[in-house]
């Protein structure tokens, strides 16, 4: 990746960032039927390849507030017993579905910065007995985890609304076990975007002023040692606003699934 590209990721103002993407989020999890930039809930989910059979298995508030990008559980191939780590885990609708994955003798580790969103996660796992899923505080550049202790590193449309996009792959690789793998569904672009669009905080929060270019993302990942070996755009996802779809048409702002393992060595 080149270094400048790093750079320019860091030219919003964070503070402004973390409060917008706070605020939206909250209303996600808090007001599911309100209008938004993007696609929510069941309709989204199984749009995005989710199985009826498994979203019939979760809890239903989870999926309503579900605002993901793809699906990284198509990818992931989690087994029974893994370890994973849901990175912006949201209302848990990932989450949930991991843990049918892992079974009880596996564990899901879900991290996220608003409290709204953990505040509903953690209750719906209660109620829904899912003992084997926790949700904790903290952010997707310095995640609360031991090194080589996870399996799996899922993701949902999360990472292009972190301006520090190299940390949150580094911390990915430092949690994986040898062997591990990433599996991201995220927000990407074809061309570079206008310094004016990186700068606006509503424009990051709205899963667009915070994409980098598609290469940019791919050599990220593997500037951390982890090898990418496959991915598929989301061709089935689609903005909803004018603003939203002349980016993507214009700079080819869209959606791809990726994945990536960590080195056995």
């Amino acid at each position: 990746m080149n270094d400048k590209a790093l750079a320019t990721d860091l030219n919003v103002d964070q503070q402004a960032l973390e409060s917008k993407v706070k605020d939206m989020y909250q209303q996600v999890a808090e007001e599911p039927y309100a209008e938004y930039h993007f696609a929510m809930g069941r309709l989204l989910a199984e749009h995005l390849g989710y199985s009826p059979q498994d979203l019939d298995r979760i809890p239903s508030a989870a999926i309503d507030s579900f605002a993901g990008v793809g699906n990284p559980l198509e990818l992931a191939d989690i087994q029974p017993g893994d370890v994973v780590l849901d990175m912006g885990s949201g209302s848990g609708m990932d989450s949930f579905i991991a843990a049918l994955k892992t079974g009880p003798e596996g564990r899901v580790l879900g991290v996220d910065m608003t409290k709204a969103q953990r505040g509903k996660a953690e209750r719906l796992a209660r109620e829904a007995d899912f003992h084997w899923v926790s949700f904790h505080e903290g952010y997707i550049e310095d995640v609360p985890f031991d090194d080589n202790s996870v399996d799996v590193v899922i993701s949902n449309g999360v990472i292009n609304l972190s301006a520090e996009k190299q940390r949150v792959f580094a911390e990915a690789a430092r949690v994986l076990r040898p062997g591990g793998k990433l599996s991201v569904s995220d927000i990407v672009t074809e061309q570079d975007l206008p310094e004016g669009v990186k700068r606006d905080a509503t424009l990051w929060a709205a899963c667009i002023g915070g994409a980098i270019r598609q290469d940019d993302y791919q050599r990220a990942i593997e500037r951390v040692g982890l090898s990418v070996s496959s991915g598929w755009p989301n061709s089935q996802y689609a903005f909803l606003t004018e603003a939203a779809q002349n980016a993507s048409e214009r700079y080819g702002v869209k959606s791809i699934s990726l994945l990536a393992i960590k080195s056995q060595h």
